[in-house]
This record gives structure tokens, sequence and C-alpha cells, in this order.
């Protein structure tokens, strides 16, 4: 596990406000969405508008990979480090 996928776990946890997880909680390659953690789209929109802010990154919506982007903590840890790269 990377420092950003442990950073990325914390900053989720405390994003959405999620009490009874902790970081060790949560697989980095686990799906964040319906299976594993669990979240839904409101929970998808509040943490991507939380990432843009926090990594200066840019969501696109309209994007076909951003459910790939979302599909777990290695993903977002990845686009994240794509973008800085750019």
């Amino acid at each position: 596990m990377t420092s950003l996928e442990t950073e990325l776990k914390a900053f989720i946890i405390e994003t959405l406000n999620l009490e009874d997880v902790q970081v060790e909680d949560i697989d980095s390659a686990e799906a964040l969405f319906v299976d594993g953690l669990g979240l839904d789209s409101i929970d998808a929109l509040e943490l991507g508008v939380a990432l843009q802010k926090k990594y200066d990154v840019r969501i696109d919506a309209k994007d076909e990979n951003v459910k790939t982007h979302f599909a777990s903590v290695q993903n977002l840890a990845k686009f994240i480090q794509a973008e800085k790269g750019s």
C-alpha cells in the first residue's frame, strides 16, 4: 500500500463521515461503491468535489473512465498520480 492510498483512505473516511470505518478496514483493491465499502452516488459526488479541491485534479463526469478511476482506492491513487504527472 502506498502512502497516497493510506492518505486517500483517511480522506474518504473524513470526507464522508464514515464513523465506524478505520483506515485498516479499507482494502485498497476493494470496490468503493455498491459492493465493498458500499458508497452510493451521493457519496461519489461529494468525494469527487472534495478530491478536486484537495488534489487539484480535474474530474470530468462525462469521461467514460470516471467509473474506473473511482472503482477502488488503488485506482484513485493511480488517477491522482497520473494527473499530477501531466
